[in-house]
């Protein structure tokens, strides 16, 4: 069996555990994101959001995933999260960020104001529609 076949194999297995790209919003790194997890807390499974801006992101099929990074009481977060795992409910776009880099590393460094992001404009949020004047 060649590599190429194989690899056919397991892309095909992958597809049925992808999340459809309807139901998931265009992300871009210094966009400001709500997540809602699938917690599990004894019988029960609540969903509970966890707001932040996604400060790296990293391709691959199924294996997609994205940095979130948030401050709570005043220590910073950062959670990785798969993007088609099950225990992501749903992402939201809060919203997008101007930034000039695919990586926000620099972000750890900096405090209070120094930490904000322009906004951009140019690209709509998902579920929000420009009026037409």
């Amino acid at each position: 069996m060649s590599i190429n076949n194989a690899n056919a194999i397991i892309r095909s297995i992958e597809a049925g555990y992808l999340k459809d790209k309807g139901t998931l919003p265009s992300l871009n790194v210094g966009d400001t994101v709500k997540i809602g997890v699938r917690i599990q807390e004894g019988g029960k499974e609540r969903v509970q959001p966890f707001e932040g801006t996604i400060i790296a992101m990293r391709n691959g099929g199924i294996n997609e995933t994205i940095t979130v990074r948030r401050i709570f009481q005043g220590v910073g977060v950062e959670r990785v999260f798969m993007i088609h795992s099950p225990v992501v409910a749903n992402i939201t776009v809060i919203r997008r960020g101007k930034v000039r880099r695919a990586k926000l590393y620099y972000l750890r460094d900096r405090v209070g104001k120094a930490t904000r992001i322009k906004q951009r404009f140019d690209r709509p949020l998902e579920g929000k529609t420009a009026k037409a004047k």
